[in-house]
């Protein structure tokens, strides 16, 4: 029988080609045919779930250049690592919905810089009108995958993530089922509560190539599961019926060695498969700068290398899921060959 292909999922949008988490983004990634999109969320002062990678924005906003908001800026530690900038928290939904979208990394995608200051930020609740628009107007169904960003920081703010999500996502149709939902985080225990309170969709946990959950960190100290443990076998069996797949960095199935010989695939999505946990990756990206060094070629960082070569080990490996920032290429490979 032919094998199942990955869904292609663009990564904040397409940023390959547009700024992350802008409306262009999104309509692009949509345009080009993705099987889902995903948005992360962080929160605003007054509890709004804003569409940003990151609570600090000073990379993807104009911010910085914003003279009446130069006093904003401050240092805060976000699950035990220090930053300097712009918190989406400091500032109320409509001081945000102020700022213009600007790519991330300018030197990498400079096409996309041409479109800096155009676009506002996006709110959870648009981009949940946007793909349920879209999948009307192409007549297919199309995923939303929600990312929740650092819960446990904003429980110490006091906002309950899991109950802004819960009613976000119940006031926009998006909470029972009719429409492919796909629930993703670092952390597990936000997913746990969503799950808890009814929402209906796929329960995914992100897991990084090391370091450790900031919540079990925050719980438990030295004696929480670094995530590398997660993914070996005895951390999958402990997962079963508490998730419904496991989404992990790429380099955790490429197994790249010391000098970035990939190894891969790596028994990872075999031994959840063996569990019935999907698996999702992140991200397939085609610049010389995210290849891992065996599939980087000449022209410097921002030139494409062989990807296709990296994304087809992906591809072997029989993951169900693939985040890509050029959706039209993580269609090519991923779905259309």
């Amino acid at each position: 029988m032919p094998r199942p292909r990955p869904l292609v999922i663009g990564h904040r949008g397409a940023p390959g080609y547009r700024p992350e988490h802008s409306r262009s983004s999104y309509e692009l990634a949509l345009a080009l045919g993705v099987d889902g999109v995903e948005p992360d969320v962080v929160l605003s002062a007054d509890g709004v779930l804003v569409v940003r990678h990151e609570n600090e924005i000073s990379t993807t906003t104009d911010v910085a250049d914003r003279p009446e908001y130069a006093d904003r800026r401050t240092t805060k530690t976000i699950d035990g690592v220090e930053l300097t900038g712009w918190f989406t928290e400091d500032f109320t939904w409509e001081e945000l919905s102020g700022l213009r979208c600007r790519e991330r990394l300018p030197r990498l995608r400079p096409a996309s810089a041409g479109f800096d200051d155009q676009q506002p930020v996006l709110r959870l609740r648009d981009v949940l009108d946007l793909v349920g628009d879209a999948s009307l107007a192409q007549g297919r169904e199309i995923a939303v995958v929600l990312e929740i960003k650092h819960p446990t920081y904003f429980a110490s703010l006091g906002w309950d993530m899991a109950a802004i999500i819960d009613a976000e996502l119940r006031a926009a149709g998006w909470a029972d089922g009719r429409l492919p939902l796909i629930v993703e985080s670092f952390e597990s225990t936000v997913l746990a509560d969503l799950r808890r309170r009814g929402i209906r969709g796929s329960y995914i946990y992100l897991l990084e190539a090391a370091g450790r959950p900031f919540d079990l960190l925050a719980a438990h100290g030295a004696a929480a599961p670094t995530y590398r443990q997660t993914a070996s076998p005895a951390g999958l069996d402990a997962l079963v019926g508490a998730v419904d797949g496991i989404s992990v960095d790429k380099r955790l199935i490429l197994a790249p060695d010391k000098l970035g010989h990939a190894h891969g695939p790596s028994p990872v999505t075999a031994d959840a498969h063996a569990r019935g946990l999907r698996v999702f990756t992140w991200t397939a990206r085609p610049e010389n700068a995210f290849l891992v060094r065996q599939f980087r070629g000449p022209g410097g960082k921002a030139a494409f290398g062989d990807y296709e070569a990296e994304w087809q080990m992906l591809l072997d490996a029989g993951v169900d899921g693939v985040f890509v920032d050029h959706p039209d290429l993580g269609v090519e490979v991923f779905r259309d060959r």
